[in-house]
Parts: C-alpha cells; structure tokens; sequence
C-alpha cells in the first residue's frame, strides 16, 4: 500500500533480538528496510537518533525511534493489528513469556553461549558481552562458567522442555493454532541456541516437537524485505520527517510524570548506554515517550517501553 509508513530496521544478521522483529515482520507480511549497524560499540549513526541507546534492534519510522523489541511489536501491532501478534486474548501470558525469555533465560543462554566457545570467542566481543552478562570481573566469572558448562546445559534442557509441553498433542504453535508474540519470544533464543553453539543442536536434537515448530517459524519468513538503508540515509529520513508520537500521560502515574518534563531514560540492567535525555511527550503504563533534538537529525520522537525501564525527571 502507498499509505504504508517506510520501516527500517537498525540490526545486524547476527542478532537473536533482532531476529526476533524480522519474524515479527512475516507474521504480519509487512514490508521493511534493514539499516545495517555494528555488532559493538561505538555505534554512532545509531545513537544520533536514540540519544544514548545502543541495543540492537531500533525501528525507525520518519522521526520516530522505538527502542527495545517489545516496544518495536506492540507498535507493529497497534499500526498493523491484523494478523494479531495475540490472538484469542493472549497479551497478558506472552508478555509474560516474553519478559522471562528475553531476561533471566536471555541472560543464562549468553552466559552458556559464551562459555561453549571458549577459546573460539573473539577478544572484543568477550570483553563487550561479557561485561555485560558477567559483570566486571567477565574475564574470572568466564573461567568459572567455562567449568559450570554441564550444569548451562541441564538447565538450558529444561527450559526446553517447557516450550515441548506447549507443543504438545500436535499443537502447531506456543499458545495455539496461530503464531502469537510466545512464539516470537521463544523463537530468538532457541534460534541463539542453535546457531551459537556447538551443543545446542544435539540439545534440541531430544524434543522432535521444537524441530517440527522451527521448521514452521523460519517458514513464515521475514516478509518483503527493500534494499538495504544506509546509516547516513536513515539519519536524513528522520531529518525530513516529524514525530507522530501523541502527547499525554497517566493522571494516575506513579512517578506523577506529566508531559513537558525534562527527564531521563535508561534500562534497569546496564547496557552501556548513556541515559536518553529529552523533554517527555507521552508517559503510559506500557510506554514513555521523549523528544529530543538532534544535530544531525533534527527533532526525533524516541519510545521506550515501560517494563524495563527508569525514568528519572531532571
């Protein structure tokens, strides 16, 4: 359709998270651009539009910026809600799925990934992930990951498990007969898993009714896809646009956020990220929204989900 908004989407092949979106993208047969970022930091085309964010994936529309994937999906819903990322009434038990698969499951799998690759874990990407799942003492906390390795895998064995019972009786998706956001969640680290690490195709290799579920995810695809973006041009798309996002808080808001406020947002797990600074725009139960001014891309609208994130008023 002509009317059709250009998504693009700031990621790199590699990224578990990012392919989360692209799915996300089949589900719903929209077309989108890729603007190709680099796996670590420093990234500074991308932070020129976020302020500070550096996480993989951002979704840019005109000059507004959606940070963090379940911010990216429950946008792609609200403008495109059918076919639905939550059918027959399942928002509340995926979201829920989501927040463990992409926290403390996310986190115990890049623990396991990086402990299976040993010696095979280039230097820059050891210190950056480590740093950030490991904490500052990576390089120690790595060794005694190194020797946990059997114990990684039991428990990463058991969480697939979980995902087996879903499937059960023939059931062609997490929650049901249609993909809905569960799948999303559990697609991207199963994905990881397999892809990542030498032990965890044997791994999955134990529950046939995953395999039979993956072949039926990577079928959906990734949906029509334009030739790529550069950085500079996505910077100059936002240049030319105006924010969309709409203004207005909570009057029951427990910070007492009100529009036209000067705060601060971050993630509640360090990312490395500064925090993004802007005047806020809209504050809900589920979102914040921040203006801010940007020297090379001019006004830009950045969301954030709530979960998940501090905002802090100046």
């Amino acid at each position: 359709m002509t009317d059709t908004p250009q998504i693009l989407l700031h990621n790199y092949p590699q990224s578990p998270v990012a392919e989360k979106v692209r799915i996300a993208f089949g589900i719903k047969g929209l077309g989108w651009a890729s603007v190709e970022i680099p796996r670590l930091a420093p990234k500074p085309m991308l932070t020129a539009l976020t302020g500070g964010y550096r996480r993989t994936p951002v979704m840019q529309i005109g000059a507004d910026i959606y940070c963090d994937s379940l911010c990216i999906i429950e946008e792609l819903e609200r403008r495109f809600p059918d076919p639905s990322f939550f059918p027959g009434a399942t928002r509340g038990l995926a979201t829920a799925i989501a927040r463990w698969t992409d926290g403390a499951l996310f986190a115990a799998w890049v623990k396991l990934i990086l402990a299976g690759q040993g010696e095979n874990l280039p230097a820059d990407f050891a210190a950056d992930r480590g740093r950030l799942y490991l904490g500052p003492d990576w390089a120690e906390a790595l060794e005694r990951a190194q020797s946990d390795l059997p114990h990684m895998a039991a428990q990463a064995r058991q969480a697939l498990s979980l995902l087996d019972d879903m499937l059960a009786g023939d059931q062609a998706h997490a929650l049901g007969a249609a993909p809905s956001l569960a799948d999303l969640a559990f697609w991207h680290v199963v994905w990881f898993l397999r892809g990542r690490w030498e032990g965890g195709p044997p791994l999955i290799a134990e529950f046939p009714a995953i395999e039979a579920w993956e072949a039926r995810m990577a079928a959906i695809g990734h949906g029509p896809r334009s030739d790529d973006v550069d950085p500079a041009d996505a910077i100059a798309i936002a240049a030319a646009a105006e924010p969309t996002a709409p203004e207005g808080t909570d009057p029951r808001d427990p910070q007492g956020l009100t529009p036209g406020m000067a705060v601060t947002v971050v993630p509640d797990t360090d990312g490395g990220e500064q925090p993004g600074e802007g005047i806020l725009r809209y504050a809900s139960r589920d979102r914040i929204v921040i203006l801010r001014d940007s020297a090379e891309a001019g006004r830009l609208a950045v969301h954030y989900p709530r979960a998940g994130y501090r905002v802090r008023p100046l």
